[in-house]
């Protein structure tokens, strides 16, 4: 067409007759992508927008809220107005050259950015997934983006330049160790995406506790070099992602899938308040239903053991009595048995720890039918209300050191 220009213009005796050509078919080449580009970006991107809006969460919306029709719309005119230069303008006009290479710096930067767009897309189906929304994807795709990212700037350098991408790839071999200390992070963050997505080690939502970092709740974003924790108290923690592979964490997803949260608690009882059981008192036990099997059991075995001795028994170093922290424990571990809050199926007993300058500790180990956390708070706050309180009836005291008011009382009694 510009041959057909030069000759129009010279028979028409017009000076200047060539570069009036090439202006003519570059003003035409501008006319006919303006004209694409309002038919793509007033028409049928807006309705491809209406109709994604329409979708609701559908993956049309995907499309359209993340700019990949726009994207593509741009990629699309940067190669029409390529293939215009190079079949409109003659082969060796300086225009045409630089024409043609706006446009392919152009085609690589909006493929580059419909590469993004289109990862963006994916990310945001995944989110919908309840498999896929649990994988690591954003740290995954933020790599893909930034190697593609530097392969595009590689090409398009090498096209500037007028020099083949591989010169420039030879000469990156010698600036490894610079590229190497520039993207450490970012490298580091990859692989240590695909190792927490191949080891299933870390998921969205995991309850994460990781002292050393001060991270105490739960997983919202795991990206290419760090991954976000929003702490219990509303707070931040930000994480490297190549930490978690390097250093120890405790990941609580285990215990919300198992359906049960362990109780693992103590009561320090008094050891001066520990006695043998009168009969006065193994009578008043009795009249509780956790307890009459245990005692009707224990009773039996007890005479039977006492029985078979020819001991005096009128003293306490001779023969088997019923201790009040014996009975206690058995009934503790009866009410628990009997929780209705409490998991059937788990690790359940009441178990004496060694003693302590602080007395002896009576463990509860247990776990809740219910992994929510303030749930967990009240059933356990609940069950110990209720152990405190029951404990003057078997004769028991919880150990507690004196406190200044205590102090203060014995003072009182000496003045007196």
């Amino acid at each position: 067409m510009q041959q057909q220009f030069t000759a129009w213009f010279t028979a028409w005796q017009m000076s200047y007759a060539a570069p009036l050509a090439v202006a003519a078919v570059v003003a035409i080449i501008l006319l006919i992508s303006l004209f694409v580009h309002l038919l793509l970006h007033r028409v049928l991107l807006p309705f491809l927008s209406r109709l994604g809006e329409k979708r609701g969460h559908s993956w049309q919306s995907a499309l359209t809220q993340n700019r990949l029709f726009h994207r593509l719309a741009f990629l699309f005119q940067g190669i029409l107005f390529q293939l215009q230069c190079q079949f409109w303008l003659h082969n060796s006009s300086d225009v045409r050259d630089v024409l043609v290479i706006c446009a392919q710096v152009w085609t690589m930067l909006f493929a580059l950015l419909a590469l993004f767009a289109l990862l963006d897309v994916l990310l945001s189906l995944a989110a919908r997934s309840s498999t896929a929304s649990q994988l690591p994807l954003r740290g995954i795709f933020q790599g893909l983006k930034l190697i593609a990212a530097i392969l595009c700037v590689i090409l398009v350098v090498a096209l500037l330049m007028g020099r083949s991408p591989v010169f420039l790839f030879s000469g990156l071999g010698a600036m490894t160790a610079v590229l190497m200390l520039v993207f450490k992070d970012p490298i580091l963050g990859l692989v240590a995406g695909i190792q927490l997505s191949a080891n299933d080690m870390l998921k969205i939502n995991d309850w994460l506790e990781m002292p050393k970092y001060g991270a105490d709740g739960a997983v919202i974003d795991i990206g290419l070099t760090t991954v976000k924790v929003r702490n219990w108290d509303n707070t931040i923690t930000t994480i490297p992602t190549y930490a978690l592979i390097s250093d120890s964490f405790k990941n609580w997803r285990a215990m919300s899938e198992s359906g049960g949260r362990r109780i693992k608690r103590s009561l320090n009882i008094d050891s001066t308040s520990i006695h043998f059981l009168s009969q006065m008192q193994l009578e008043e036990l009795k009249k509780a239903e956790l307890l009459a099997p245990y005692i009707a059991q224990k009773a039996e075995e007890v005479t039977a053991w006492n029985a078979s001795l020819s001991g005096d028994l009128t003293t306490l170093l001779n023969g088997r009595r019923l201790t009040n922290i014996g009975t206690f424990r058995a009934w503790l571990e009866a009410f628990i048995r009997t929780h209705p809050q409490i998991h059937k199926g788990m690790t359940l007993m009441v178990r004496q720890l060694a003693p302590t300058p602080d007395g002896l500790p009576v463990e509860i180990y247990a776990f809740t039918n219910t992994t929510v956390w303030r749930e967990y708070e009240l059933i356990q706050s609940d069950i110990f209300d209720h152990v405190f309180a029951v404990l003057p009836a078997f004769g028991l005291r919880v150990h507690q050191t004196p406190t200044g008011n205590d102090m203060r009382h014995l003072g009182r009694q000496d003045e007196a």
